[in-house]
């Protein structure tokens, strides 16, 4: 056997024979190439095998007792998770219309026995190597959408905001001394959208804190700017506000614009699905180490047997949408960008109707916080 340079590929492959003479030589001669090799005996184990490993690449004998490689092949094909890796017959059989049948059956390539070793790196080199570069362009693609819909999803409540202030500066029925704040709103608005851009734009994360700094964000600034950003379009749909703001000082450890981009969407929520009632924004302490943030409304809540559903992207669990403009990612966003900062995000029905959400974050390292009433339902301090 001459010598044959390692491949810099890696992946793993399922190799399925019934001579076990084959396992071991074919499955030492990959392993020294840097593969993850798989072995199974006969179409039961190699059925079994695949399920636990999602192989890169299958090599698969044609001809075995009991499942013969087409049996195992209309196996896998009608298994319940999809089949995504090449299978490469390996086969003693000359037979032209064997091999035809073969290829109709799905398979990529076939190696004749006995097989040269190089040739059979080869074959295995460029089926591994064409599997691993669909997976990297399929994987390309998917974040190149879904970084469209999160820019999308971010510039949703900025622009929204610049609509409803700019409509209402072209009212007839606009209150003179509200113009100087709707100016504001869409200044702000505008400078919140811009932001998000550069911030996808330079990090290419979208969601971190990219330059590595410990990122800190107090409770209580993020509660005032919600009630100063929202509180024309609460008051348009008939919502009042009732605040419970955490002791000063309290920080979290989480970016501002990131907090501030979470809670957005659980009062642009409640503005869309809660009309007419009060919510609540509060703030206490959590478990140790750990502060809350709470949105509470008296709205319709969410069905008990849809509850599961509540943070998975592109799901919508509301019939109507107010604005024509949920992609159903704003709650799976919310909890994945809490997640990865060290936290929590969960829902609660409230006890006598209507939605609670919960944010709870570290605490930030730089501040020792003291705590703060854990009641269910805080006092009134604010409308």
């Amino acid at each position: 056997m001459s010598a044959t340079a390692p491949s810099t590929l890696s992946g793993r492959i399922l190799l399925v024979d019934d001579q076990s003479a084959n396992l071991r030589v074919v499955g030492t001669l990959l392993t020294r190439q840097g593969y993850e090799v798989i072995t199974a005996a006969n179409g039961d184990e190699a059925l079994q095998r695949y399920a636990e490993i999602l192989p890169d690449l299958i090599l698969l004998d044609m001809m075995m007792p009991g499942m013969d490689g087409f049996e195992v092949l209309a196996a896998l094909r009608a298994h319940e998770i999809p089949l995504r890796a090449p299978v490469v017959f390996v086969t003693a059989a000359q037979d032209r219309d064997l091999l035809l049948r073969a290829f109709d059956a799905g398979v990529v390539d076939y190696v004749t026995k006995p097989f040269l070793p190089e040739e059979l790196l080869a074959r295995v080199n460029t089926h591994i190597g064409l599997k691993l570069t669909r997976d990297r362009l399929e994987r390309v693609a998917r974040e190149r959408e879904q970084l469209v819909s999160l820019v999308a999803h971010d510039l949703k409540n900025p622009l929204s905001s610049v609509l409803f202030a700019s409509e209402l500066l072209r009212s007839d029925n606009c209150k003179r001394e509200r113009v100087p704040r709707y100016l504001e709103m869409i200044h702000e608005s505008a400078t919140d959208a811009l932001g998000y851009i550069r911030h996808y734009l330079e990090t290419r994360a979208g969601l971190a804190n990219g330059n590595g700094k410990r990122a800190s964000a107090s409770l209580g600034d993020t509660i005032d700017w919600l009630v100063q950003r929202y509180e024309y379009q609460l008051d348009a749909r008939g919502i009042s506000v009732r605040l419970a703001p955490p002791p000063a000082g309290a920080q979290v450890a989480i970016d501002p614009r990131v907090l501030r981009q979470v809670s957005e969407n659980l009062v642009t929520n409640a503005i869309k699905y809660a009309p007419g009632c009060e919510l609540l924004i509060a703030g206490r302490s959590g478990g140790p180490g750990y502060w809350q943030l709470i949105f509470a409304d008296r709205g319709p809540g969410i069905p008990g047997n849809r509850q599961r559903e509540l943070f998975k992207p592109f799901v919508r669990l509301h019939d109507g949408d107010p604005d024509g403009l949920s992609n159903g990612l704003g709650l799976s966003l919310a909890k994945q960008i809490i997640v990865n900062s060290g936290g929590q995000l969960w829902y609660e029905q409230r006890k006598h109707g209507g939605s609670r959400f919960i944010i709870e974050l570290p605490e930030a390292a730089s501040d020792a916080m003291a705590g703060t009433s854990e009641t269910d339902e805080p006092a009134k301090t604010g409308g």
